[in-house]
Order: C-alpha cells, then structure tokens, then sequence
C-alpha cells in the first residue's frame, strides 16, 4: 500500500467492471443491457468496507462530449448507483486529455428556438443533482462548456494538474445553458465568473483550485486512484448521516442563514434516531473503530 496526498493510505482496490451485460449484482445493482458512452465499475474496500461506483464518459474520439445519449447513460447509472445499498460514493470521471469538452455542438447546431424551447433542452442535466449520494468529479484534461458545468453539478471536484476549466459558450453566438452562469458565480464569484463566461478564457487546475472551484489538486495520472480513496473515506462513514450532510450543505445555496440554521439543527437532531449515531459515539468513548451499519 501507498501514501494517497491527504496522507490516507491507498488500498488496493478491487475494481469490478460492467460493460456490455446486463447484470444484477448481490446488492441489486442493475445495469443496462450495454452503455455505449460510459464504462461502469465498482471499487470495493476490505480495509474501509462500503463501495464507490465509478462512472468513465467513454467517448474518445469526440473528446468525451456529452451528447443526449451519453447523458441518457451517465443518469441511469448513477441512479442505480444511488439505490444500491452498498455503495456509498460516487466517481464520475473521463480521460486524461478530457474529462468532457462540452455538450455535443453536432447535435445543437440545427436547433431552432422552438425545438429547443419546447423539448426543454438540458433539462434532464440536472437529474445529476437528485442523487442523495455524494460524487465526486476527478477532472483531467478539458472540461469546458457543458463539462464544466457537469462537473459543478457534482458534489466535490477533484483536478488533475493539467486539467482546463471554462465555459467558452460566448465563442459560439450563446451562452451556457445548464448552470454555467449560476453554479459558477456560487463557485468563484460574480467577476471571475463574468471574465470567464464573457471572454471565453480557461481557468488552469491551479487557479480552479485556488478560487474554490476545485477541492484539490493531485498528477493527473494519481487522480482517478485519489478520487476512489476519497469515496472509500465517505463511503466508510454512516450513509445517512453522509446523506443529510450533503442535503444541508447544498441548501446553503437555496436558503437564507437562518432557513438553513434550523434546517441543519433539524437533520442533526433526527440523527440521533439512528443506530450510527449511536455506534458512532460508543466508539469515540471506547476508543474503537466505529461499525456501523446505516441505519
């Protein structure tokens, strides 16, 4: 075993993958008959127990755009993903030279307004964020337009060092249409945000991280192993209290303090129905690992 960068160490990880069949595993995963646009695969951890699924955009040769059927894909596996009760993370990630380069403009470019309008295009993007399970974005390469706007709709980013964030939208006579403008801003800020939508300019895995887009910053060719051992990290924890962490800190967003004051005080004080909760604390007074169970 190896030394990740937050100084956890890197379990060798059973991977498990899911390609072309359609396939039930024991905890009732159930896939597709095939996936044309993503590889699925499951990392389990004796070390940590639960386990992470990883989603891979596998369009190679258009630099993993997010055409309607790869996004058909990626939401489907997640979903199952997310209703599988051994699994307690998500990785959703790409290639090296890109983790998306944006949406598919060759599907775009002959769209009126009605067709767009009336078929409320990019929509169904947002599906990504109705997982109650955290994901991880492990960002190499590009992720522009429309990657960089998936990535955003994950939970937390993780970049590889070469990796390039922007919405170039401008570039093409629009602008971003699936929460470039709005989860940007969140993100990094009105100017930034302003100097990168109007200008088309990138931001480097560097300044992602330095202006709070990125969590963390790791080689491009450890990022994929790093972001596992991340979802092998939550994924050990009790998945309710996981769960309840990640709805109130995205409510931040919606709420104002004081919403989301009680909003916090109210999924901590239902917490101590579970049985984690009370695991959890027995173990810190017992000095022991905790074992929970999820419930």
């Amino acid at each position: 075993p190896t030394k990740c960068h937050s100084g956890v160490t890197l379990d060798s990880f059973a991977r498990r993958r899911f390609l072309s069949t359609p396939k039930s595993d024991d905890s009732g995963l159930l896939l597709k008959e095939s996936y044309e646009n993503i590889l699925v695969e499951i990392s389990d951890s004796e070390k940590t127990g639960g386990s992470v699924g990883i989603i891979t955009l596998h369009r190679p040769k258009a630099l993993n755009a997010l055409s309607d059927a790869l996004l058909e894909d990626l939401i489907h596996a997640a979903q199952a993903f997310d209703k599988n009760p051994q699994i307690g993370c998500m990785v959703v990630t790409g290639s090296q030279k890109a983790f998306a380069a944006g949406a598919d403009i060759s599907e775009m470019a002959t769209r009126d307004f009605a067709t767009a309008y009336k078929s409320n295009m990019f929509a169904r993007w947002a599906d990504v964020t109705t997982m109650s399970k955290p994901i991880i974005a492990a960002v190499n390469g590009f992720a522009l337009g429309g990657g960089c706007e998936l990535a955003m709709m994950c939970d937390l980013i993780l970049a590889g060092d070469k990796a390039k964030f922007g919405q170039p939208e401008i570039n093409l006579g629009v602008i971003p249409g699936a929460g470039g403008t709005q989860r940007l801003v969140r993100a990094i800020g009105k100017s930034k945000a302003m100097e990168l939508v109007l200008t088309g300019s990138f931001l480097t895995a560097q300044e992602a991280v330095a202006h709070g887009l990125a969590a963390r910053l790791f080689p491009a060719d450890s990022l994929v192993q790093e972001a596992i051992q991340m979802g092998h990290v939550i994924a050990s924890k009790g998945h309710i209290s996981v769960l309840m962490a990640k709805e109130a800190i995205n409510a931040a967003d919606e709420m104002t303090l004081q919403e989301g004051l009680r909003l916090e005080r109210r999924l901590f004080h239902s917490l101590f129905a579970t049985n984690d909760q009370k695991e959890g604390m027995a173990a810190f007074l017992e000095k022991r690992d905790p074992n929970f169970t999820h419930t």
